[in-house]
């Protein structure tokens, strides 16, 4: 069954200003959508178990639960395994667990975070910060946007303060709007936005 409506659950703000602007586009009027914000990482894992306990008790047929979380430096299989974990003794199927047309839960990660995703698209950034350079992209550290070493919102402030902008340090949230305008789901390139995206789209095809 196509879902009607997506429960988001994102670790912090700047996300949501992300999903925010993107979903819409995303799911083109196809389904509705909440997303729900925490104070961090920890604090949505924290929370996530009675949180979806709450939604077992009367999630629609018609609903999907996205919980996305940066990995950060946390492993990747751990992690996905403790919010399956979660979802299975909500009495939730996850999409892991589950077939295509009967799952009610799906976990995503940005690797690293969601600053990986922006140099995925990096025509995106380009438009919302003019004065930064074309070929970051090609320059050896920046090929593969999953794999940024060192941190991908520091390169991405180290990279905006050279041409100019956030002098005074990234402001997370207002960057995430501005290139989210910009954002086109279908060029990006990093592989973990395209685990979230396809995500999206099997919810609602």
């Amino acid at each position: 069954m196509k879902a009607e409506h997506l429960e988001v659950l994102v670790e912090e703000p700047s996300m949501e200003a992300f999903l925010a602007e993107l979903l819409p586009r995303m799911l083109n009027g196809q389904a509705t959508f909440s997303i729900h914000t925490h104070q961090g990482k920890r604090d949505l894992i924290g929370k996530l178990a009675g949180r979806l306990r709450g939604y077992a008790r009367w999630l629609p047929d018609s609903a999907r639960i996205i919980v996305l979380l940066d990995r950060d430096d946390s492993d990747c299989s751990i992690l996905k395994d403790q919010l399956e974990n979660d979802a299975k003794n909500a009495g939730l199927l996850t999409r892991t667990a589950a077939d295509a047309s009967t799952w009610q839960v799906v976990n995503r990660l940005a690797i690293e975070e969601l600053e990986a995703w922006y140099f995925g698209d990096w025509t995106a950034v380009r438009a919302a910060y003019p004065k930064v350079s074309a070929v970051i992209p090609r320059q050896a550290p920046y090929r593969n946007p999953d794999a940024i070493a060192g941190g991908t919102w520091e390169a991405l402030e180290r990279i905006l303060r050279n041409a100019g902008y956030f002098s005074g340090g990234l402001r997370k949230v207002e960057a995430a709007s501005a290139i989210a305008k910009q954002f086109d789901h279908a060029r990006a390139q990093s592989h973990s936005f395209s685990k979230f995206r396809d995500a999206v789209s099997e919810c609602v095809t």
